[in-house]
C-alpha cells in the first residue's frame, strides 16, 4: 500500500523501510480499527483520553506511593515536548533513545517524544555500553532523554553526536529543570498515521538485533485490538506488571493499555515476584501482565506463606515465554483466575494469538485476536491440516518491518516475511475447533524468565576473550525460569577448566552485555560437537553433558 505524505523532517526511517514488494499485507478495516491518515498517538493517548474521562483520575502511580493525574501527565509531557523542540532542537523524525528503570518519568519522555514527532528507541537500563552503542549507531540517534541513575553506562558508551539529557538530578541543564520553564499546553506534531513511531529491537537470533519500525496507528492498533477485545479493560482498573518499557510487552500492559482506556498503572523500578505481591495489594491492582516464570515465583513456598492479598486481580496476562500447563492450573488454583495466554513478537509489537475466558485452558495458545488471522503452514508456505505440526503464519493491522539499509539485501525481512504473511519461527499445531497450541521454538532464541536472549550474541562477546577458542550458548530447560543460558566452552591449552575460569568468562559476558544474558553456567569441552562438514550440532548441547562444568 502507498504510504501517506510524512510529517517527518528527518526521512531517515521512512527511508529505510523494507521495499513494498518485501512488506506483509496489512489486514486494515473491519473487523480491525480504522484510522485517520493524520493521527499521533501520543495525543490519542493523553489529550484525547482527558477529554474523554476528565483530568483528575490517576494515571501513573509509583512504588513510593506517588500519584500523577492525567492532568498532572498532560502538563508534564507537554513541557517535556516544549524542551524537545525549543532547548534540544528536535526535528521530527529525529530518534530518540530513552534509558532508565521504569518510572512515570519515563514514560512521560516517551509519550513527549511521541507528540513531539520524533521517534522513541527505548532501551534497557541493564544493557551495556556496547549494546547502547550497536543500537544507537543503528538507528543513528540524535538525542537521548536518560535517567540520571542510569547516565554513566550510556555516556561509556561513547556514541558520536548523540546530544544527552539527563532527568531526575538537579543541575541546571536537566530534562526536568529546563522543563519547569517550559509552561503551557503543546499542540501535537500532525504526524502521518504511518509515520514510524518507535524502532524496537529484538534480540538477535543471528547475533544482532534488529530494529522493528512501528507506526503511529500500530501503536494503536494493539490497544484496539488484544487490549480492547480480549483484555477489555476498564477506567477504574489498575494495572501493574513487571516487563520494562523497553520490551514492547511492557509499552503496551503498562502505558498503551491503561491510558487508551482511561486507568492507572503502578510503574515499578524492581519489579520482581515480591514487588508485584506488595503493589497488588497496596494499589488493589486488578489487571497484571508479567512472565510465567513469575506467576511460578509468586506460587512459590515462601511467598505463598505470607498469604498476599490477590482479591483484586480480575484480569492476568501471561506473556513473554510458554506458558506451561503447571503453571496455568497452579495459578488457577490458587486464585480462581484464569491466566491469559498471550502470544506477541516484537515484530508485530505485541500479542496476536490469545487464550482468554472460554478459550483459557492449560496448554492452550487459544486463537487469533479479532482483527487479526493465523495458520500453520509447512515449508513450502502452503497451510497444514489440523494437528498436524508447521510454522505459525499470522497477518493483522500490524507487520514486521525491519529497518534496512539503503543498498540492503533484506535478506531477513525475506525469511520473516512470506507471501505477504508474518512467519514467526514458532512450531504450532491449529486444532480442530480452531484453537492453536504451542509445541517448540523453529530457532535459537533461548527465553529465559520472560527474556529473550539471542545465543549467537553471546557466544561473539564470549569469543571475544583471549582464553576462549570455541563457544556455543544454548539453553537447557528450567522448572522456574522455563530456560536457562549455558555456554560450552573450548578455552586454550594450559588455561584450567575450573571454577574460576568459569567465573572469569562470566564475569568478561556480564560487562559486556545485559546481565540476563550471562551464562548460568559454564560446562568445558574438548571440542564442541559437529559434522564431518564442520556444522555446529547445537542439539547435542541443549541437554546435560558429561563433562567439566562450574
Amino acid at each position: 500500500m502507498e504510504l501517506t505524505p510524512s510529517a517527518h523532517l528527518d526521512t531517515f526511517a521512512r527511508d529505510r523501510l523494507p521495499p513494498p514488494d518485501r512488506l506483509p499485507r496489512l489486514l486494515l478495516g473491519l473487523p480491525g480499527p480504522v484510522y485517520p491518515d493524520r493521527l499521533n498517538c501520543g495525543a490519542e493517548l493523553l489529550d484525547r483520553t482527558v477529554e474523554r474521562f476528565g483530568a483528575d483520575r490517576p494515571a501513573f502511580l509509583d512504588d513510593d506511593g506517588g500519584v500523577w493525574s492525567y492532568g498532572e501527565l498532560l502538563d508534564r509531557v507537554d513541557r517535556v515536548a516544549r524542551v524537545l523542540t525549543a532547548d534540544l532542537r528536535l526535528v521530527p523524525g529525529n530518534r530518540v533513545l530513552l534509558r532508565g528503570p521504569t518510572s512515570p518519568w519515563l514514560a512521560a519522555c516517551w509519550l513527549a517524544v511521541m507528540k513531539a514527532g520524533g521517534i522513541a528507541v527505548t532501551v534497557l537500563a541493564q544493557q551495556r555500553a556496547p549494546e547502547l552503542a550497536f543500537m544507537a549507531e543503528t538507528v543513528r540517534c540524535t538525542h537521548a532523554l536518560c535517567d540520571v541513575r542510569s547516565l554513566d553506562g550510556l555516556l561509556a558508551a561513547r556514541i558520536p553526536g548523540l546530544r544527552v539529557t539527563p532527568f531526575g538530578g538537579d543541575g541546571p541543564d536537566d530534562l526536568l529543570t529546563l522543563a519547569a520553564r517550559r509552561p503551557g499546553p503543546y499542540e501535537a506534531v500532525a504526524t502521518a498515521a504511518d509515520d514510524a513511531a518507535l524502532i524496537a529491537f529484538t534480540s538477535g537470533t543471528t547475533g544482532r538485533p534488529k530494529g522493528c519500525v512501528h507506526f503511529h496507528r500500530d501503536v494503536l492498533a494493539v490497544a484496539d485490538t488484544f487490549s480492547a477485545h480480549v483484555l477489555r479493560p476498564l477506567p477504574d482498573d489498575v494495572f501493574t506488571g513487571s516487563p520494562p518499557l523497553a520490551f514492547t510487552f511492557g509499552l503496551g500492559g503498562l502505558v498503551v493499555f491503561p491510558l487508551r482506556a482511561g486507568a492507572s498503572t503502578v510503574l515499578l523500578e524492581q519489579a520482581g515476584p515480591q514487588q508485584l505481591l506488595t503493589a497488588i495489594a497496596r494499589h488493589r491492582v486488578s489487571v497484571l501482565l508479567t512472565a510465567p516464570t513469575a506467576y511460578r515465583a509468586m506460587l512459590a513456598e515462601p511467598v505463598r506463606s505470607a498469604a498476599p492479598d490477590l482479591g483484586s486481580l480480575r484480569r492476568c496476562v501471561s506473556a513473554g515465554e510458554n506458558l506451561p500447563e503447571a503453571t496455568w492450573r497452579a495459578w488457577y488454583r490458587y486464585t480462581g483466575l484464569r491466566l491469559i495466554n498471550g502470544i506477541g513478537s516484537t515484530e508485530l509489537l505485541h500479542i496476536f494469538l490469545a487464550a482468554a475466558d472460554g478459550d483459557a485452558r492449560p496448554g492452550s495458545a487459544g486463537r487469533p485476536v479479532p482483527g487479526w488471522r493465523a495458520r500453520v503452514v509447512g515449508p513450502d508456505g502452503r497451510e497444514v491440516p489440523d494437528g498436524e505440526e508447521g510454522l505459525l503464519a499470522v497477518r493483522g493491522p500490524v507487520g514486521c518491518r525491519y529497518l534496512t539499509g539503503p543498498d540492503g539485501d533484506g535478506a531477513a525481512q525475506e525469511r520473516y516475511v512470506r507471501e505477504g504473511w508474518n512467519v514467526t519461527g514458532d512450531t504450532y499445531v491449529r486444532e480442530p475447533g480452531g484453537l492453536f497450541r504451542y509445541v517448540s521454538r523453529a530457532d535459537d532464541l533461548i527465553i529465559s524468565a520472560g527474556y529473550n536472549i539471542a545465543g549467537p550474541q553471546v557466544e561473539e562477546v564470549l569469543l571475544g576473550h583471549p582464553d576462549v577458542i570455541d563457544a556455543v550458548v544454548v539453553g537447557r530447560p528450567d522448572e522456574l525460569r522455563g530456560q536457562v543460558v549455558v555456554a560450552y566452552a573450548v578455552v586454550r591449552e594450559g588455561v584450567p577448566r575450573d571454577a574460576g575460569t568459569a567465573a572469569a568468562l562470566r564475569a568478561f559476558v556480564r560487562a559486556r552485555l545485559a546481565p540476563y544474558k550471562t551464562p548460568r553456567e559454564v560446562v568445558f569441552l574438548d571440542a564442541l560437537p559437529r559434522t564431518a562438514t564442520g556444522k555446529l550440532q547445537r542439539f547435542r548441547l541443549r541437554e546435560p553433558v558429561r563433562a567439566e562444568s562450574a
